[in-house]
């Protein structure tokens, strides 16, 4: 073999090799979902609120989420009502490197703000704050069940959702 021979080899299997690791690190990236990945859909469902007076009341609930292609974004709509409450929440989240982003709206109380968290493996663990509103929101996802919990300081103390897709 001469010299142009085998360095055109040596090119070869580098080219080979360049594309087998592209390859794999393609698939890999395509295999990896997104954090929303599985929850788009329309799930109802029921659970208890907290007043600020101390009582407590049942609520039902609805939500739609909205996901992205590739995952990473979320559309939320969350509607909770009882006999004598109600509460419309909006938002629209992006999800990167396990962080999460994004604004959130009450619609019926005109409120909204900016929202911060981390997910994992099926947890949500979000902060939503504006000019005079701040809660905590955690969001816990197995399967087609979904457990929601609200925590704040405002006309509701906390509210605890039960939900499944429908």
């Amino acid at each position: 073999m001469n010299a142009g021979a085998t360095r055109r080899g040596r090119i070869t299997r580098w080219a080979v090799a360049a594309a087998m690791l592209l390859s794999a690190g393609s698939l890999a990236a395509a295999q990896s979902p997104g954090a929303f990945t599985g929850l788009a859909g329309v799930w109802s469902g029921s659970g208890t609120v907290s007043l600020d007076n101390g009582q407590s009341e049942r609520i039902r609930c609805r939500a739609t989420y909205a996901v992205s292609a590739d995952g990473n974004g979320l559309n939320q709509t969350l509607t909770c009502a009882s006999d004598s409450y109600k509460f419309d929440l909006r938002s629209n989240v992006i999800a990167k490197a396990g962080a999460l982003s994004g604004t959130w709206g009450e619609l019926s109380r005109n409120i909204g703000g900016n929202l911060q968290g981390s997910a994992r493996g099926g947890q949500f663990d979000v902060t939503v704050s504006g000019p005079s509103f701040t809660a905590d929101l955690s969001m816990v996802t197995t399967g087609n069940r979904q457990r929601v919990t609200i925590r704040s300081g405002g006309s509701f103390r906390t509210a605890s959702i039960s939900l499944s897709r429908s």
